[in-house]
């Protein structure tokens, strides 16, 4: 079915070469870092953590998000997720390939992942984290080709798969709850030290993931013939609308025991956040106006999803999608991640701003997940096309 692939008209050949493109800028500054070091980066003493693991964290929940279309699909037998699933499938292998790249461009030396399988630690956090994200991404993979390789026989899956499908639900739960672990298991920095993190994470999850499937779900129908149906947008928006309120509550409930208990180490990394924090005589602020836009395009995301005009209009429907997709990116994988550095456990200030060539690096990461993600849904559109017609 690969083949599939290697057709198409000129916009699909212009996207794919926008692609290469980034890809190839990227990888350009990555061999500057990987013959300079970590030094290349705006990364630290204080900040060991940049924008490559803030990307990871982020897209961990993009991939988790699937989860939302599978479970309702294979278990509960729900027919309308019968044409989007398999996309859900497919942009959690795209995730899951991004997660795996940035952290090979933070490691500095990629050599030095095979150090978790040549030396496992079953008592670090990092260890399972390996485990759960190469199974899931393995799962994904199988399932979704399976699938769709039975689809294109006009003929049910088979009965093996099943074990593989009901172990990819849970195993979803499990991506990002052991990545919320590797936050919220570091007792030096009080802002992650929450019970609440992993729930948290899995609310934004399965806010985010379904949005962006959403958005490629609406272009799929502008440029190709495949429309999943106005039924099952309308369901998942009914999903995404209430997991960014179960988000938000939850970072209210943050903000609540911070100030009304005036904890110092989660109460400062807010006020540099959204207010910015006076340290000595100087204010810092850089991620101040990040946070308060986040928080704006939330409300009026969400705003937009409780209003019933915007689930018929896919304009509108877009734009709440892609809102809240931004507010949320900004939310996880800017504010937790980054802000979590301020201040350190010594109470000292170290501002992080990524440098040039880490910005460069991370658009051909998510250049190559969106080449890897077009190449799985060209082939999926055109073989359930193809089908269709017979």
């Amino acid at each position: 079915m690969i083949e599939k692939a290697l057709t198409g008209d000129s916009k699909y050949w212009a996207w794919l070469f926008f692609l290469l493109s980034l890809m190839g800028v990227g990888g350009l500054f990555y061999v500057q870092q990987f013959n300079y070091g970590l030094g290349f980066t705006g990364m630290s003493r204080d900040v060991s953590w940049g924008i490559y693991i803030s990307q990871f964290t982020f897209l961990v929940g993009v991939a988790a998000g699937g989860v939302m279309l599978v479970l309702p699909y294979y278990l509960h037998d729900y027919k309308t997720f019968g044409r989007i699933t398999i996309l859900g499938e497919f942009m959690a292998v795209a995730a899951v390939s991004m997660c795996l790249m940035f952290i090979l461009a933070d490691l500095g030396q990629p050599i030095r992942a095979l150090n978790v399988l040549l030396h496992p630690t079953p008592t670090s956090i990092l260890f399972w984290d390996m485990i759960v994200l190469n199974v899931y991404l393995f799962l994904n993979i199988v399932v979704g080709w399976v699938v769709l390789n039975s689809q294109k026989k006009d003929l049910p899956y088979p009965n093996w798969l099943k074990p593989f499908i009901y172990l990819s639900i849970p195993w979803a739960i499990s991506i990002h709850t052991v990545t919320a672990f590797l936050y919220c298991g570091l007792p030096g920095r009080h802002f992650w030290l929450t019970a609440i993190l992993a729930p948290r994470f899995l609310a934004s999850a399965f806010a985010a993931g379904p949005a962006l499937l959403v958005i490629c779900a609406l272009i799929m129908k502008k440029f190709t013939r495949f429309d999943v149906g106005r039924e099952a947008l309308s369901k998942l928006v009914t999903i995404i609308t209430y997991a960014a309120l179960l988000n938000f509550f939850f970072v209210l409930l943050e903000v609540f025991v911070a100030y009304y208990s005036n904890i110092p180490g989660h109460k400062h990394t807010l006020d540099y956040l959204f207010f910015g924090l006076q340290h000595g005589e100087h204010v810092y602020d850089n991620l101040m106006p990040w946070m308060r836009f986040s928080v704006a395009a939330g409300v009026i995301a969400v705003a937009m999803f409780l209003t019933p005009k915007t689930r018929t209009n896919d304009k509108m429907l877009a734009v709440a999608c892609a809102l809240l997709f931004v507010s949320l990116w900004i939310d996880k994988g800017l504010g937790l991640v980054l802000g979590g550095f301020v201040p350190t456990p010594m109470d000292h200030v170290t501002e992080y701003i990524p440098t040039f060539g880490e910005i460069a690096i991370t658009v051909g990461i998510w250049a190559t997940g969106f080449f890897i993600l077009t190449i799985l849904y060209k082939v999926a559109i055109t073989t359930r096309l193809n089908q269709e017609e017979i």
